[in-house]
Order: C-alpha cells, then sequence, then structure tokens
C-alpha cells in the first residue's frame, strides 16, 4: 500500500546520555519529525511511504534525506529551498526528572513554504493512505492553509485520511489548535489522539476517574467520532510513572466496537516518536485487513516497542511487531 506523509523532519540535537543542557559539551544528532517518523516505521513495515517536505539546497538537508532513503522512504517529492531545517534540542529525563524539548524551528524552509508551492493532486497520485499530524499546521499560517488543502485533495481523489492530533503547547495556544484542527478533522476518516486531547482542544470532556478509567474513553470516542464524521476514532492510553518507566494502551472505536489493547508496563531507552509509531501501526494494521481489536493490538505494540529503540523512528519489521502482539514476545536474546 502506497501512504503518504506530510511534515517538517527537524535535526534533533541531545546531550549525551541522560546529562542536562547545562552540562552538555556535545551533542549527538539524529533526524526526525512526527509525519517522518511515521513514514520510517511504514517502510520497515514493507509500505511504500512517502515523505512530502520542504528543506534546505544545502548539505545539512540533505543529510536529512539520507537518512529517509536509509530507512526506504520515498524522498524524490520533497521541496529544496528555503534558509533553515528545523531544530530541536532534547533533554533526556531519569527518574523523577522530566525529559525537555526546545524548539528552533521558526522559519524554516517547510514553515516558510507557500500553500501554492505542494501540487496535491500529483503528489498524492497513486496513493491509498494520507496521514498529517497537528504539528504541521501549527509551524505557520501558510501550513495550516497547505495541510487544509491536502486532507480535502485526498478526501475528493478518495484516499483515506489519518491524523494524529499531537497538540504541541509549545507551538500554538489550544484555542487556535481546536479551530484549526476541527476543521482538518472535517476531512479525516480515522482520527488518532492522546487521552486528554479532545477535552482540551474540543471541549469534549472525559470524566476520568482516574489514569485507569480506561471506560471512561469509550463516551468520548463516540462524541469524537459523531462530531466530526469519523469513520474511527483511536486513543492511546499512556501513563507516565517516571521518565523511565511508562504504562502503555489504547482504545480504537470503529462505530460498533470498543476494543481496548492490553497495557504495557515499559521502560524507556527514548520516548520520542511514540505516538508516531502508534500511528504507523494503526495504518499499517487496518491497511492489511486487520479486525477492530488485531489493529489496536498491533498499534499498541508497536509503539511498546519504540520506547526500546534510540531515535525518533521505530526500527521495527512487522514481525517483531506481531511477536509481541499475538505471539506473547520475549525479552530473551533470539539465538
Amino acid at each position: 500500500m502506497k501512504v503518504v506523509t506530510f511534515g517538517e523532519i527537524l535535526l534533533r540535537l541531545s546531550p549525551e546520555g541522560h546529562k542536562r543542557f547545562l552540562q552538555a559539551e556535545g551533542f549527538d544528532a539524529v533526524y526526525g519529525g512526527g509525519e517522518a517518523n511515521t513514514a520510517v516505521s511504514l517502510a520497515q513495515f514493507g509500505y511504500d511511504a512517502k515523505f512530502i517536505t520542504k528543506l534546505p539546497d544545502h548539505e545539512i538537508g540533505q543529510a536529512a534525506i539520507n537518512t529517509l532513503r536509509q530507512y526506504g522512504v520515498d524522498t524524490s517529492d520533497i521541496l529544496r529551498g528555503g534558509d533553515r531545517i528545523g531544530l530541536y534540542y532534547l533533554e533526556k529525563g531519569a527518574a523523577q526528572r522530566p525529559s525537555k524539548v526546545i524548539y528552533d524551528r521558526a522559519g524554516s524552509s517547510v514553515a516558510a513554504a507557500k500553500a501554492e508551492e505542494f501540487d496535491w493532486e500529483r503528489l498524492l497520485s497513486g496513493a491509498e493512505w494520507f496521514h498529517i499530524t497537528g504539528i504541521t499546521p501549527a509551524l505557520s499560517a501558510e501550513c495550516a492553509k497547505t495541510s487544509l488543502e491536502a486532507v480535502k485533495t485526498a478526501r475528493r481523489l478518495g484516499i483515506t485520511v489519518s491524523c494524529d492530533i499531537n497538540f504541541r503547547r509549545k507551538l500554538w495556544d489550544k484555542d487556535t489548535a481546536g479551530k484549526v484542527m476541527a476543521e482538518i478533522l472535517e476531512y479525516t476518516d480515522i482520527y488518532i489522539g492522546g487521552r486528554d486531547q479532545a477535552e482540551e482542544l474540543f471541549g469534549i470532556p472525559t470524566n476520568a476517574r482516574n489514569d485507569s478509567d480506561y471506560e471512561a474513553y469509550k463516551a468520548v470516542a463516540e462524541k469524537l467520532k459523531e462530531r466530526f464524521g469519523l469513520k474511527k476514532v483511536a486513543i492511546t492510553l499512556r501513563t507516565t510513572l517516571s521518565s523511565d518507566e511508562n504504562k502503555w494502551a489504547a482504545l480504537l472505536y470503529d462505530g460498533e466496537k470498543h476494543c481496548f489493547s492490553r497495557e504495557y508496563r515499559s521502560l524507556i531507552v527514548d520516548r520520542v516518536g511514540g505516538g508516531d509509531s502508534f500511528s504507523a501501526g494503526l495504518i499499517y494494521a487496518l491497511g492489511e485487513g486487520m479486525d477492530t481489536q488485531s489493529a489496536v493490538d498491533f498499534a499498541a505494540a508497536a509503539s511498546c516497542l519504540k520506547l526500546s529503540v534510540e531515535g525518533d523512528c521505530n526500527i521495527m519489521s512487522a514481525d517483531e511487531v506481531k511477536s509481541l502482539a499475538f505471539g506473547g514476545g520475549s525479552a530473551q536474546v533470539q539465538r
């Protein structure tokens, strides 16, 4: 299946290990970003994954493209130009100290790109699925316009559209985000969001008594589906025990059944990209025709495994995810 994603790939700079920014004497560099991470993961699952963005026409922009190519992502329609690649700095948390992110992405090539630079009729040609997140529309008014035009074109062409809400408070306020994302969701088939985002952006209360009150999210999923005319609603249910350990589960609602995955208790190597790997897992599972229960089980397993991988991207095969999701999985050495 051919999947197209659109967004920004950034240069991520992190102090070595779990050092704080103030202790850093150097930074490890990797490339990643919400929609790019999803494309990389889908390519590992064997899908034809294309990533659309705009990058500066210099060596750093090329290095980002080379990373995507390394993992099998189609980069043939990435635009070149503009002045800079977006950056973000990541300080990995430990124990009760949370991770921290500092963005330096204002004026990046994709943020400054004009909507008319993207010919969505051509860029989506032959695609069966289009994926976007709420991060890209937050970058600029033009990015919001481009994102809306993309989902409108995909809907017109009969392409399935998935959207991971991915609300980032450091990029925009919740009122603006709610307004922009509500319009995008009118052209979306599959909603993906965290446990609190429906309430933050769309005023749909969860009424959950605690983090383990999963039953409360059934009503949230129903209200989201009804309000935006969605086909399916996925809600990720992450509980942060510490910076080193999370509990992870998910709900998928198809209009008839509410299916919950098993709950994983995961020690964390790198938590960035957990949601992106869930999106990729869900796209793959639904694309393969898995039923609702199997789809949410596969997607939750994919995101659980990502927490064990350094960097933004989930470098796991579909068979490795299936082993955990359906075969019980094992952390024993495979000999």
